[in-house]
Formats: C-alpha cells, sequence, structure tokens
C-alpha cells in the first residue's frame, strides 16, 4: 500500500467496495472469489498443471543452501564467456598493475546478475503472482492455477533470498563490493514505460512485462549451471533456478492464454503493440552500470563509452534480444497477437521477427 510503483496491489483490489457496497470481484473472478476456470466442451477444466511434482521437486522445497567455498585454481566466479568485458582489451591492459582485475569484473558481473534476479522476482513478477494467486488481477483462471500462483510465489521469494545469499557470502568472500544502483536498470525502463502508457493500459502492461520475463530462454546461463569451471555455488544456484523457471515457463505461456482470450480486440491490439519494447526493456544492456564499473577502474569516461559501444554493438544486442525471445514470439503468435499487421511491423522494428 503506497508503493507508487505498484499498478496492481492485491491488498487495495481486496478492500475496494462495489457502488452497491458488496465486496469487490477483483475484475476477474465469481461472486464469491471462487474462479470459473476455462471448461472445454465436456464442462472440464483444460488446466493441466506444470506443479504437479511442486512439493517434491522445487528447489524451495527439495535442494539445500549453496554455500560458497573457497574457489579452486581453474574456477572463476562467473563464466569467463559471458563477460565480455573481463577480455576487453583496455581493461587486460590494467592486468599489469591489478592482477586481480579479471577476477573482479567477474565477481562484479554475478553481484549485477544476482541483484536482477532478486529485484526482478520480489519487486516485479511475485506482485502480478499475487494478484493472480489472490484472484485480483482481473483475468479468469480455473482455481488449480490460482493454487499454482502460490507456489510460484514461493519459488519466487526462495529465488530472491538464495540470490542475496550469495550475494552476501562473496561480499565476505572477497574484497570486492557491489556498488550497484539502488534501482536496478531494467525497472528504471519499465518505470518510464509505465509512465508513457494510457492509465487504462498501465495494470495490464505491468502484467505482459511478467509474461515476457517468465517465457524468455537465456540458454547460456542454463549451460553454466554444468560449467565445471564456475564456482560450485554459482553454478548450482543458476541450475536451481533453472529449474523453477521451467515450470514458470509454461505457467505462463497458458496464463497468456486465459489473459489473451479474456481481452477486447481492440485491446489485444494495444497490448500487442507494447510487447516488442517489454522485450527490450528486459534483454538490453545495463549500460550506466557497465560505464560505473570501467569508470572505477581508473580509465576515462570516454574510454567507458569505447569500451561500452564495442561491447554492445546494436547488431548484436538486437540478434541476443532476438535469440532469447524467440519462445516467447511464438507463444504471442500462437494467440493470433502476431496476426495484426501493425503488431508484425513494430516486432520486427524491434529486431524481434
Amino acid at each position: 500500500m503506497g508503493c507508487s510503483a505498484v499498478s496492481l496491489c492485491p491488498k487495495q483490489a481486496l478492500f475496494a467496495r462495489r457502488d452497491d457496497g458488496g465486496a469487490t470481484d477483483g475484475g476477474g473472478t465469481g461472486e464469491d472469489g471462487a474462479d470459473e476456470g476455462r471448461t472445454g466442451e465436456d464442462g472440464a477444466e483444460t488446466y493441466v498443471s506444470p506443479f504437479r511434482t511442486w512439493y517434491e521437486r522445487a528447489t524451495v522445497r527439495s535442494s539445500e543452501r549453496r554455500r560458497l567455498d573457497p574457489l579452486t585454481d581453474g574456477q572463476d566466479f562467473f563464466a569467463p564467456e559471458l563477460v565480455p568485458l573481463a577480455s576487453h582489451p583496455l581493461i587486460a591492459g590494467l592486468r599489469g598493475e591489478r592482477p586481480d582485475l579479471h577476477r573482479e569484473v567477474l565477481v562484479r558481473h554475478l553481484y549485477r546478475y544476482l541483484d536482477f534476479t532478486a529485484k526482478l522476482e520480489h519487486l516485479v513478477v511475485n506482485r502480478t503472482v499475487l494478484g493472480i494467486a489472490h484472484g485480483t488481477i482481473g483475468v479468469r483462471v480455473p482455481e488449480a492455477m490460482r493454487l499454482d500462483a502460490f507456489k510460484i510465489y514461493c519459488d519466487e521469494a526462495y529465488h530472491a533470498l538464495f540470490s542475496a545469499d550469495l550475494a552476501a557470502q562473496v561480499r565476505e568472500a572477497t574484497d570486492v563490493r557491489a556498488d550497484l544502483a539502488r534501482v536496478p536498470y531494467f525497472i528504471t525502463r519499465l518505470q518510464r514505460f509505465l509512465e508513457e502508457t494510457p492509465d487504462d493500459l498501465s495494470a495490464l502492461t505491468e502484467i505482459l512485462f511478467v509474461i515476457v520475463s517468465e517465457t524468455l530462454i537465456t540458454a547460456q546461463l542454463a549451460e553454466m549451471g554444468n560449467d565445471r569451471s564456475v564456482a560450485p555455488a554459482v553454478r548450482e544456484t543458476v541450475r536451481d533456478h533453472a529449474l523453477d523457471e521451467g515450470r514458470h515457463h509454461a505457467y505462463f505461456a497458458i496464463f497468456l492464454r486465459h489473459l489473451w482470450g479474456q481481452l477486447t480486440p481492440a485491446t489485444r491490439r494495444r497490448a500487442a503493440l507494447r510487447v516488442p519494447r517489454l522485450i527490450r526493456i528486459f534483454t538490453d544492456p545495463d549500460v550506466p552500470s557497465v560505464e560505473k564499473e570501467i569508470v572505477g577502474y581508473g580509465l576515462p569516461r570516454d574510454d567507458a563509452k569505447q569500451i561500452v559501444a564495442e561491447l554492445f554493438p546494436d547488431a548484436s544486442v538486437t540478434a541476443y534480444a532476438k535469440s532469447v525471445a524467440q519462445q516467447t514470439v511464438r507463444h504471442f503468435a500462437s494467440v493470433g497477437a502476431l496476426d495484426d499487421e501493425q503488431v508484425r511491423a513494430e516486432f520486427a522494428a524491434y529486431g524481434l521477427l
């Protein structure tokens, strides 16, 4: 309550009142708060839960705390091939004076990854998941989907916890401090976009961002979960996250179908036009953070800008977005979102087709 970043507040919606004095239905549930669900021709619900083995297999239920042990020879805090800054010539040229710089760059990248994960899960994803769980989001879903939303909430809260926990362990094990912005760059970009968004689309835009974030696939990080050159606690944390997110991906692909079927044709078109920018908000690099990091190594700002321009050329950034968003784009295509010529043009303009 009172958080300026929240468009969807389950607590507020639960206490809202109709004009006739009755309790709110949250814009998408039945009179008693139970959900009608989606039914097939025989009247049975068609939802098949991706969480049937959640109690046995979810990370929060089955995995142990990942403890950071001293690194052995040949181990790193992050996969070097995923951190191009570490091998840039201008950074490599500083190693004569700072022999530990390569490891420091990898540690700082790990901090950035863990901070991104913790704040995405806590501040963005779980806000929408709460609305689904409590039926206040304005989208009718089967009762089983609402129960599964509680499971996702537990998962995401644990992902935030183990990210914060691992970051704390890294701080204790190294003399490298995170020095990150209080508000991650993706949240700043999302907030700016929401400020430009018509009021009647604000809540829907946040929901769409969560669908995007939960259906993107970053194969490189999944591969890092099996990379023996990465510190065991780091790779196991990444692997734990990836295992849970597979179920989340399946869930939000189904949720998108429920959502899309309940929008008017005009709203579907307006919503679909917003998706490409939401994808790029999520995938585009955190340039300010990287520039600040480079300046912190003693290089002038002009060099920092040069390095960033070389690391993140527009063509590479666009190719990366297209690669990780392939499944997301397919999901929106499957509900007919890309049947509209203007929507297809918008996806193409952002390099996603």
